[in-house]
């Protein structure tokens, strides 16, 4: 997916200036799980503050589980779970190739239930084009539409494409702790 970004920043007397104009540069287009792409567009780590540096930390980010009081800003296209469910589906090869291009998330995915998974964050995702659905671990669902907010707070959850067209969210994920219950 293209994705264009633009960044602000400070010249050298503190007025604002344009410091880029140019495609996300951590962009992936899967190869064993044909629609599914993927895109992190910015990362804030732990504590970032401003006037922030002029370089997109987006593709040195070391996970795309931002950690306690960092942010990532990323964008996914869901293909639709027919594509999972094909004869010609590999699941080692999509679980190989979800480790290396998506580091701290891939490990949070469940073998045994496809696609449930769990991270310390509270995500704040739209759904931009397509239709999906929020599934939870007690099997309940809501259909989302475009334009549909979902504030995820660290439940455990996957995301189900029933129909037959990609789905693409534009996500927040906010670095939280998780409290002891």
């Amino acid at each position: 997916m293209q994705v264009r970004t633009i960044v602000t920043g400070h010249s050298a007397d503190g007025k604002s200036v344009f410091v880029s104009d140019s495609a996300a540069e951590r962009s992936t287009a899967f190869q064993s799980v044909p629609g599914f792409e993927t895109t992190m567009v910015w990362e804030t780590t732990p504590g970032a503050a401003v006037p922030a540096g002029n370089q997109n930390p987006a593709p040195q980010a070391k996970s795309w589980v931002p950690l306690p009081g960092g942010t990532n800003l990323m964008f996914i296209t869901f293909p639709p779970d027919s594509v999972m469910g094909s004869p010609s589906f590999d699941p080692a090869a999509a679980g190989a190739e979800y480790v290396k291009v998506l580091p701290g998330l891939a490990e949070k995915f469940e073998m045994e239930h496809p696609g449930m998974h769990t991270t310390d964050t509270v995500d704040y995702g739209v759904l931009i084009d397509g239709e999906l659905h929020l599934e939870l671990d007690d099997g309940a669902t809501k259909k989302l539409a475009p334009r549909d907010v979902v504030v995820q707070n660290g439940t455990r959850h996957a995301w189900r494409n029933k129909s037959d067209k990609p789905a693409t969210m534009l996500f927040v994920l906010v670095g939280a702790e998780r409290s002891a219950r």
